[in-house]
């Protein structure tokens, strides 16, 4: 047999090795993706562990969130659920919400709050839920109120010839109006609003912290708080980190030797779930560099590629 048709030959050999290869890992990422995207959640099938959850950026109506929640509630293996919040606030029903779904997980196992660089306004409202709460020396917390903020652009309006002429039910439809100035009237029904709001809030927390509701309104004027400061007023149980979390828990019956598992939101389920599996059976089983960029290649979805490693594993790494 001459050299080139011995040459031929590796040829052929190494194609068909890297098409078997990819013929294997696609049908492997098929079942990974069934299994993980049909119900198969790598989290709820762990061992038994102490869950955690990240609250973080602006606090919002968050449904996957308290679907998640609902799941660690019913969930045997999960022992305690320690919520870390990094938030400035979001929005009063958002918070409320956040907070109902925690008081119910803190009906069957422990919750503890975990106070991380800031949590004031609504971030405080869904750190009030925790059994206990623990902060940093330095972290900033409280800002215990509620806002309502609307703009006015009558005046813009005017310098480019503009106006709005309105025929409605009743004065105080569709009030306050970034179009003119408030009247009276619908200035008394927004305060009205957001007191009964405020007053809401005021109790939860003088009922959650088992504080008088007289000296809870002392603090419930928008200042925020130190961790030292706010562990001087007891709005927060502790100062502290990890160590001091663990150590509540294991007073709670909650062994120190669990892992904690950090149960994050599920992966999409759009069009894209194809490439989001692919790339974490990719990373788990190490092929990344030697097959990853050529067998997506052939399916025309490098984009895809990338957007599902950025978002499914890169983000996470840090």
């Amino acid at each position: 047999m001459d050299q080139m048709a011995i040459a031929d030959r590796r040829s052929l050999r190494r194609k068909l090795s890297f098409w078997r290869i990819v013929a294997l890992v696609f049908l492997i990422g098929i079942g990974f993706a069934l299994y993980r995207f049909a119900g198969g959640d790598r989290v709820g099938a762990a061992g038994p562990h102490v869950a955690r959850i990240e609250i973080s950026g602006m606090i919002t109506d968050n449904k996957e969130l308290l679907e998640r929640l609902d799941r660690i509630a019913d969930s045997g293996q999960a022992k305690a659920l320690i919520v870390s919040i990094s938030s400035p606030g979001g929005t009063t029903y958002g918070g409320e919400r956040i907070f109902k779904a925690l008081r119910h997980v803190a009906e069957k196992k422990p919750v503890v709050s975990d106070i991380r660089t800031l949590a004031a306004s609504a971030g405080y409202m869904v750190a009030a839920a925790g059994d206990q709460i623990v902060a940093g020396e330095s972290s900033i917390t409280g800002s215990i109120g509620v806002i309502f903020q609307y703009p006015q652009i009558a005046e813009m309006m005017q310098k480019i010839g503009v106006s709005l002429e309105e025929i409605k039910s009743a004065p105080l439809k569709a009030e306050p109006s970034p179009f003119h100035p408030a009247s009276e009237e619908a200035r008394t029904m927004i305060r009205n609003m957001v007191m009964d709001s405020y007053g809401w809030f005021v109790d939860l927390v003088a009922d959650r912290r088992k504080l008088p509701r007289e000296d809870v309104l002392k603090l419930a004027d928008g200042t925020i708080f130190t961790g030292r400061q706010a562990l001087n007023v007891k709005l927060v149980d502790k100062l502290g980190g990890d160590e001091d979390i663990r150590a509540y828990l294991e007073s709670r019956g909650v062994s120190k030797d669990l892992p904690v598992v950090d149960w994050k939101e599920r992966g999409s389920s759009s069009s894209f779930w194809f490439a989001s599996a692919m790339s974490e059976f990719v990373r788990q089983t190490g092929l990344g560099e030697a097959i990853a960029p050529y067998a997506f290649r052939i399916f025309g979805t490098d984009k895809l590629f990338l957007d599902g490693l950025v978002s499914v594993w890169q983000v996470g790494r840090g």
